[in-house]
């Protein structure tokens, strides 16, 4: 058995399963890298690990030194991440969370030693990057990562996530991913199209209006300054619309396949099967999707529990992601 120096060590190289039993079509095989494995429990660690990583290098980090103070507004996974590498780097991690958030978020902040600073959970996760802004501002001591904006976000895939699919599974021809900072899509598309020009590159995002855990969709009025840098609009071949009533139906399917994911994990996970629906009968396709994180933070949320439509209309309420 492999031996590692750090926990963060075990970030990346997480592993493909073949979940084609979903797959609405026999000719289109589905997989899923289950990123969930990593030591935080999320895609989002890889991220973590790179923002950090990154500040070091150009000097506005510098480990040892006592004093050092982070900002970074999350409604979740980003947020745990930052607090575990920050709890191991020795830096302290200020979270602009907003109210509404689910109680494991809250408490996996806690625990790894991050201070919360709550943004009305009425504004959802805008209001928390704008007050992130604000304070970042009033506060130019402190280091404000800003995922949305950081280079090193999308680095984090194209260096690690796109190379690890591509040596995994060499026959992908369809890369589906959520559309939430954009920067999995942005780093992976990035990496498989310079590589495997043919892979097309499907984001998944909620109707307009609507909220999808841990997805956006652009039409709401922020748009991720990684997305456009990166030319997203050209990068994507397709998007796909998944309603919240289809993200916790397709997060319950996938526990028939063996998988207990978290919410925006099934509203990927039904893109990736409406891909699949769009692959002519006579043609034959391997789509590779992410499954961002496991159901373990989400216990509270009832969504496998209780009646569909009640989780729905909780989930208006309360960010779970």
């Amino acid at each position: 058995m492999a031996r590692y120096k750090s926990v963060l060590d075990l970030i990346g190289d997480t592993p493909v399963v073949d979940v084609s039993a979903l797959s609405p079509k026999r000719n289109v095989a589905i997989l899923a890298k289950l990123e969930g494995r990593n030591p935080a429990g999320s895609v989002k660690d890889r991220v973590a690990l790179s923002l950090i990583e990154a500040a070091e290098r150009d000097g506005r980090l510098v480990p040892g030194r006592p004093g050092q103070t982070l900002i970074e507004p999350s409604s979740g996974n980003t947020g745990i991440a930052l607090a575990m590498v920050c709890r191991l780097r020795g830096y302290h991690l200020k979270v602009v969370l907003p109210t509404n958030v689910s109680p494991e978020r809250r408490q996996l902040l806690i625990a790894w030693g991050a201070e919360i600073i709550d943004s009305p959970g009425s504004e959802g996760s805008n209001g928390g990057v704008r007050m992130a802004q604000r304070l970042a501002e009033e506060h130019p001591e402190w280091i404000f990562l800003y995922q949305y904006a950081n280079p090193a976000n999308p680095l984090a895939h194209y260096r690690t996530t796109g190379p690890e699919i591509l040596r995994d599974v060499p026959e992908i021809t369809h890369f589906v991913a959520g559309l939430g900072t954009s920067g999995t899509l942005m780093g992976v598309g990035k990496f498989l199209k310079e590589n495997k020009p043919d892979v097309q590159v499907w984001a998944v995002e909620p109707p307009s209006g609507e909220m999808v855990d841990g997805l956006r969709n652009l039409d709401d009025g922020y748009i991720p300054p990684i997305f456009t840098d990166n030319h997203g609009a050209e990068l994507l071949d397709r998007k796909v619309v998944v309603r919240p009533k289809e993200s916790i139906e397709w997060t319950r399917r996938l526990t028939e396949v063996g998988l207990f994911t978290g919410l925006s994990s099934g509203a990927i996970m039904a893109g990736a099967a409406k891909c699949a629906n769009l692959i002519p009968d006579d043609q034959s396709a391997t789509i590779v999707t992410i499954v961002c994180d496991d159901g373990w933070k989400y216990l509270s949320t009832g969504a496998w529990s209780d009646d569909i439509d009640e989780v729905v209309e909780r989930a208006k309420k309360i960010i779970y992601f």
